[in-house]
């Protein structure tokens, strides 16, 4: 008769009950090394004498344990790392308060001139290119999404650009400030056009650590975002 190995369901039920443990503040790890050794000391004490356990058996169920063993702290080793890169991240999020970012998304504001109360500002668009384009259209859109502007930038090179709409319509007129506008964006390359990806500005008002990590609070008008969302500081 052969000798009874530790098959893969067992493997699963050890590590299930070992994860469990883990919830109810039992070190998994050792438990599960005394899982292995008792399972293996019972297979020692009930193999068949005529036919013992060979050697390179043996050797497999010792593997085995430190197999999972090692995974076991490998894991732990991750979860370290990943604890101080979130917390790098979020040190790193600090600097950027009070700072302007570019960041996926729509949205123009449009506010008085402190020089002329006959001139407006408004806050900059921004574009990421994956390629090079051979002009980049601009459509600015106004509250029920009708186009109250246009403007060409030209060629521009792959990568991220900002540009600024004057905020003066066609008519000469100034735009209503304390609105917001949208700017829409089509690529063209060769006789083919595209929608590539729009970038607006908004002002980091402070970091939010959570679950998936640090983020930044833009304010009431836009949803906090990841750090990896940001495309260019201003």
């Amino acid at each position: 008769m052969s000798s009874p190995v530790i098959g893969s369901s067992t493997l699963a039920n050890i590590n299930g009950a070992a994860a469990k443990s883990s919830t109810t503040g039992v070190d998994s790890g050792s438990e599960l090394n005394d899982r292995f050794m008792t399972l293996l000391v019972t297979q020692l004490k009930n193999q068949d004498p005529t036919s013992p356990m060979e050697n390179s058996d043996m050797t497999a169920q010792l593997a085995q344990i430190n197999t999972v063993s090692g995974i076991e702290k490998l894991n732990d080793s991750l979860s370290a790392i990943t604890d101080q890169i979130d917390a790098g991240q979020a040190l790193q999020a600090t600097a950027l308060i009070g700072q302007g970012v570019m960041v996926p998304g729509n949205e123009i504001l449009v506010g008085a001139s402190e020089e002329s109360t006959s001139d407006v500002v408004t806050t900059p668009i921004g574009v990421e290119l994956d390629s090079a384009v051979e002009d980049l259209q601009v459509d600015i859109r106004g509250a029920s999404g009708e186009i109250i502007d246009s403007f060409s930038t030209g060629p521009l090179e792959a990568g991220v650009h900002s540009f600024t709409w004057d905020g003066k319509l066609p008519d000469g007129t100034s735009a209503t400030t304390n609105s917001t506008y949208t700017a829409s964006l089509t690529g063209t390359v060769g006789d083919e056009t595209y929608a590539p990806t729009t970038l607006n500005y908004a002002l980091v008002n402070g970091v939010i650590q959570g679950a998936n990590g640090a983020q930044l609070d833009l304010g009431y008008a836009q949803d906090p975002v990841a750090l990896s969302e940001v495309r260019q500081i201003l």
